[in-house]
Order: structure tokens, then C-alpha cells, then sequence
């Protein structure tokens, strides 16, 4: 009976003696995990960083840029509206020819 007993508390004891050790294991695994996971952090961090002051110097080209834009626009307006009154001219021009009331230059 007491030998039953001691291979029973045998059995229990290295059972929990390799649930320590996995237990063991996993934290071991899960530090190293924690440690990459940091060094994947630090490696962001810089390169956000890196990103940020990257965009901070391109943020006067980005300004001019965009002013520029806007001039464009403004340019685009006037050729349209250039275009609209040389048509209204020559609307009047040939107006003025079919009527036969243009003085003749030569």
C-alpha cells in the first residue's frame, strides 16, 4: 500500500515539476517575444521619426507647390475668359464684314 502511495506522489510530483518547467518555458518564450515586440517598437518609433522630420522639410516645397496650384487656377480663369472675349470679338468682327462696314487698310 505505501509503495502504491509513494509511486502515486511520484507521478504527482514530477507532473507538477514539468508543469513548472513549461510554465517555465513559456515565460522564458514569452520574454524574448516582449523583447523583439521592443525592438520592433524602438524600430517604428525611429522611423516615424524619421518620417516626421522628412516631411517637415519637404513642407516648403509643399507649400510652394500648392501656391503654385493656385496661381494655375487663377491663370486657367483668365485664359478662359480671354478665350471668351476674343470669340465675342470676333463675333463682332465678322459682324462688322458681313454689313461691309470695316475700313479697308490698304
Amino acid at each position: 500500500m505505501f509503495s502504491k502511495m509513494a509511486t502515486y506522489l511520484t507521478w504527482e510530483l514530477t507532473a507538477t515539476s514539468e508543469d513548472h518547467e513549461l510554465l517555465d518555458n513559456m515565460n522564458k518564450l514569452t520574454s524574448l517575444k516582449y523583447l523583439e515586440m521592443k525592438d520592433i517598437a524602438i524600430n517604428i518609433s525611429r522611423n516615424l521619426k524619421n518620417l516626421n522630420q522628412t516631411y517637415a522639410e519637404l513642407q516648403p516645397y509643399l507649400d510652394q507647390i500648392n501656391a503654385l496650384e493656385e496661381q494655375v487656377v487663377g491663370l486657367e480663369q483668365a485664359a478662359c475668359k480671354l478665350n471668351a472675349y476674343s470669340k465675342k470679338l470676333e463675333g463682332k468682327y465678322k459682324k462688322l464684314e458681313k454689313q461691309g462696314k470695316l475700313i479697308s487698310m490698304g
